[in-house]
């Protein structure tokens, strides 16, 4: 029996949703339902490449990290992109070394 496949983000993109708020997305499925719930006056050319991405992710069509890749940069551009607390702890931790 043939294995659909995986739409899964190997990392979820965490986005800030109401009062910012941390948000998980976790698949291509789930990036493109937040896609079509977002304002119609509030979408551009990046919102529809990016939902045309995860769609594309969900038929197996594309790999996952590409729709994730789209979708991160839409929620960028959007600026509800959550820091990434890791990136910004390992490069905190850097700078306290010795002179």
């Amino acid at each position: 029996m043939a294995r659909l496949p995986s739409d899964a983000f190997e990392r979820p993109v965490v986005i800030l949703t109401g009062f910012g708020h941390p948000t998980a997305i976790c698949s291509a499925m789930e990036a493109y339902m937040f896609l079509c719930d977002w304002p119609r006056s509030q979408r551009d050319a990046c919102h529809g490449f990016a939902m045309k991405a995860c769609l594309a992710a969900v038929r197996g069509d594309i790999e996952p990290e590409t729709a994730k890749g789209l979708f991160a940069s839409w929620a960028e551009r959007r600026d509800i992109l959550a820091p990434d607390a890791a990136a910004f702890v390992s490069s905190r931790a850097g700078s306290h070394g010795t002179a």
